[in-house]
């Protein structure tokens, strides 16, 4: 127990938060006019939960040499021990089966694509090496998420457009909060051979970047929710979404890196959760399934 306890800690399971309300959502926009399936809610749960850990893991093997270099990672369970490299990569083999077995039940079309969504997730990390902007490839690994749910309750890409808006929304909002992330190695990432925005263009820019990124992303939440035909409960979810952007870009400044933490677990945290109670209140009252 003590080391699936720290294998979860390593993966950090806890940050599933941020993208699966978004996943149910596109599910479950799409079960209105294909019904409700309880079964494909739970599948959904577990392709996600096994690719966001299978990547996490992978991340976390490839980095662990540059990771021991930089005084912010170097507690991290495969620097310290605390994780095996034998664990790491056994917990990474089986969450990957358990993402391709929930795609294979799913439907056929899910099965065909799972490798295809496997790809940014092992790409992601070494991007780091080789371009500024590996928090784009971050941005188009989370957003195969709403892609991929829609998908599992169609079974077609045939008017799945409103997934590709929610899914390029949500590969934005995290992109642009991995920006701020960032910002917190942009003295040692030079340093240690890691490149980023922040570090090749300082953290005043990626910090404005972060900002026009989620206002784009926020315009794409606007739209999704039109094209969808949701009503006002979800107008009020993204005014406190609003509140939260601006919470988040408020507290973190360039001279002052001090509260990134709190803008990137608290207020993304939050922005995930809040949407997707709100969409759910909307399509219950109305009775949409």
């Amino acid at each position: 127990m003590a080391r699936v306890r720290a294998f979860l800690k390593l993966v950090a399971i806890e940050h599933s938060v941020f993208a699966l309300p978004f996943a149910y959502l596109s599910a479950l926009v799409a079960m209105r006019s294909h019904g409700f399936n309880a079964v494909d809610l739970v599948l959904i749960t577990v392709a996600m939960v096994g690719a966001r850990t299978f990547a996490m893991a992978a991340n976390r093997l490839i980095d662990r040499h540059i990771d021991a270099r930089n005084p912010r990672t170097a507690q991290r369970e495969l620097v310290t021990g605390a994780v095996s490299v034998q664990t790491a990569w056994i917990g990474a083999v089986v969450a990957l089966a358990v993402f391709l077995v929930a795609a294979a039940l799913l439907n056929p079309l899910c099965l065909v694509l799972a490798p295809l969504a496997v790809v940014p997730l092992v790409v992601y990390p070494y991007g780091k090496r080789f371009t500024d902007w590996p928090h784009a490839i971050l941005g188009l690994a989370q957003m195969v998420g709403p892609v991929g749910a829609w998908l599992a309750v169609t079974g077609t890409f045939a008017g799945s457009g409103p997934a590709f808006v929610l899914g390029a929304a949500v590969g934005l909002w995290i992109g642009g909060f991995d920006l701020i992330y960032a910002c917190q190695d942009a003295e040692v990432d030079p340093q240690i051979g890691v490149r980023s925005v922040p570090a090749r263009y300082g953290v005043p820019f990626a910090l404005a970047l972060s900002t026009v990124v989620h206002v784009v992303t926020f315009g794409l939440f606007v739209w999704f929710g039109a094209l969808v035909d949701l009503e006002w409960l979800w107008w009020v979810g993204l005014v406190l979404t609003a509140v939260a952007f601006a919470y988040e870009h408020s507290i973190v400044k360039a001279a002052d890196l001090s509260r990134v933490n709190r803008a990137f677990f608290t207020a993304n945290g939050f922005v995930g959760i809040a949407l997707f109670v709100f969409a759910l209140a909307d399509l219950v009252t109305r009775s949409a399934f």
